[in-house]
């Protein structure tokens, strides 16, 4: 990507509206846009202060191709840091491409994708973990999503890797500064010293890879397979959950042949509800390939709601516990909760009778909709959302993820080497080598792979 052309791109999403943004940015930004803009009030845009909006037309030649607002950042104060002009227009595409194409004439080129926040980086308005917050904060579905993502953006994370870097950055200077006088056998870095920021280190960095684990699934969305024989009421929990008819429901056996997959966010954290294919011997070919496939889904859930019909259970369920036994053995990573269904068709006592068999079981009506809050309820409760509202920072990117785990072995061979007296140099190659690891979450070094890798993921025009 080359800093010194002048780029142009749609930042509002592409199709009609009621208004859209052209944004321009680059050396000749300002001059570019004068060139096609006739002010109302004969205002010239390359004499107008940063941060001013200005009423016009925009021009080709004589012809007017539509009234708009214009608004001049000046740099260093803009977004991307260099000049910048945004162009609010009427939301036609016709007029979004008209004036794209007679900005391109007049000399811009096209933006890549992310090409605006890689100049923002680059011209060090944020560092690399807060230009991946905006993707992730564009992205975002859900409450938990956007405020990981805002706290992130913020400078959250950046800050606290950048603290930790600077402290083992000054240890790591003292440690080099003792090469300089190694003939003289002196110690600049205090060793207990420094075990102590060692062991502070490695306490931050597992906070922050365990972190992960929350992070991933708010970023991405807790995947929950509904499994169950047919006629269980898993379409109808289904149904019950996201509060309308979205599967099929029916009393004959075997009516879901496919997975039905739909979101619902609860408190903030999403979830997505897949209703299965009942699991049950079959000669049918057609759903015994749902069959299969409920099996397939519920290897790719977090979660797996295990539903039983509680009316039936004696003549259904006679083996229900070897059933979610044999689903624990097949995944035993994923958590089963076993939902009790059609409550509503029991007595008092049959209800105290499952409840004494089922312990563990969550008794529901999906067709009246009775238990549902509680079993929501539950859902949340296996969500790490305490820190949500601690304001702890949450790592959700796989890179990040990635760099701290390397960075976290890197400081326990320092940690090693200090136990056994190895002499500074052998020292401060594992520290440099942490500090690299540091640097490539910030984006204090990077390359341009890894640049294209990131910035490809994001939208044109952002």
């Amino acid at each position: 990507m080359q800093n010194q052309d002048t780029i142009v791109a749609l930042a509002t999403p592409s199709g009609a509206g009621a208004i859209a943004v052209i944004r321009v940015s680059g050396p000749e930004a300002i001059l570019i846009a004068s060139g096609i803009f006739k002010s109302i009030h004969n205002k010239d845009l390359k004499k107008q202060r940063t941060h001013s909006i200005h009423l016009g037309h925009i021009m080709d030649d004589n012809r007017v191709i539509d009234e708009v607002l214009v608004s001049v950042f000046k740099n260093p104060n803009s977004y991307t840091g260099e000049d910048t002009v945004e162009i609010s227009c009427h939301g036609s595409s016709y007029i979004q491409q008209e004036i794209i194409q007679l900005l391109l004439r007049k000399g811009c080129r096209s933006a890549q994708a992310g090409e605006f926040t890689l100049r923002a980086f680059l011209n060090g308005k944020m560092d690399l973990s807060q230009a991946e917050a905006v993707a992730d904060l564009i992205a975002s579905e859900n409450e938990a999503a956007h405020q990981v993502a805002m706290q992130q953006m913020r400078g959250g994370f950046s800050n606290e890797i950048a603290k930790l870097r600077e402290e083992l950055l000054n240890f790591a200077s003292l440690i080099e500064l003792e090469l300089d006088f190694a003939e003289e056998d002196v110690e600049f870095a205090d060793r207990i010293q420094f075990q102590d920021l060692l062991i502070k280190i490695e306490n931050v960095l597992k906070k922050l890879i365990d972190s992960f684990a929350t992070g991933n699934v708010i970023k991405a969305g807790i995947p929950v397979a509904i499994a169950g024989a047919p006629n269980a009421g898993k379409s109808t929990l289904l149904n019950a959950l996201l509060n309308e008819e979205r599967a099929i429901v029916s009393d004959i056996a075997g009516t879901t042949r496919d997975a039905i997959e739909d979101e619902l966010t609860i408190k903030g954290i999403g979830f997505r509800f897949i209703d299965t294919a009942g699991i049950r011997d079959t000669i049918d070919t057609i759903e015994s390939i749902g069959i299969s496939k409920t099996y397939e889904k519920m290897q790719q859930a977090r979660l797996v709601l295990f539903l039983f019909d509680a009316n039936d259970y004696k003549e259904h369920y006679k083996n229900l516990e070897v059933e979610v036994n044999r689903i624990q053995n097949k995944y035993p990573q994923k958590q089963v909760l076993l939902i009790a269904n059609k409550t509503d068709l029991l007595n008092e006592h049959r209800i105290q009778t499952l409840q004494t068999k089922f312990p563990e079981a969550i008794l529901i009506s999906a067709l009246n909709r009775d238990g549902i809050e509680q079993l929501k309820e539950k859902l949340l409760s296996l969500v790490n959302t305490g820190v949500l509202t601690s304001g702890d920072t949450i790592v959700t990117n796989t890179r990040h993820y990635d760099s701290l785990n390397k960075a976290l072995a890197e400081i326990k061979k320092v940690q090693q080497g200090l136990e056994e007296n190895l002499s500074g140099d052998l020292l401060a190659i594992d520290i440099r080598q942490a500090l690299y690891y540091f640097g490539e979450i910030t984006g204090q070094v990077t390359n341009d792979e890894v640049l294209g890798n990131i910035f490809a993921n994001f939208c044109i025009g952002k």
